[in-house]
């Protein structure tokens, strides 16, 4: 995305837009090969989706987030998943 707001950790990258329109927060999610075998992979994408879906009052109308995977979060427990998910949110949102 070449504008809006960018969040990092060590496993995680963020990225949120935000528009003016009025349609609903949209979501995607980036997890590229390096993160694991396909099973790994499946793996952080649905807990992705579980994650964001508990954040989902938190997002306004017309903003655009990007989550993409980086190397090592498939090992991760979904407790520290969710610790690195909302340290990315309060940056982004800050």
């Amino acid at each position: 995305m070449k504008t809006g707001r960018k969040a990092t950790s060590q496993h995680l990258v963020i990225y949120l837009n935000s528009s003016t329109s009025s349609s609903p927060a949209r979501f995607g999610f980036v997890v590229a090969k390096t993160v694991g075998s396909a099973v790994a992979r499946n793996l952080v994408k649905r807990r992705a989706r579980a994650a964001i879906r508990e954040r989902l009052s938190t997002f306004a109308e017309g903003q655009d987030l990007v989550l993409r995977a980086l190397p090592g979060l498939a090992e991760l427990t979904w407790l520290e998943f969710s610790s690195e998910l909302d340290g990315c949110l309060k940056q982004i949102k800050n």
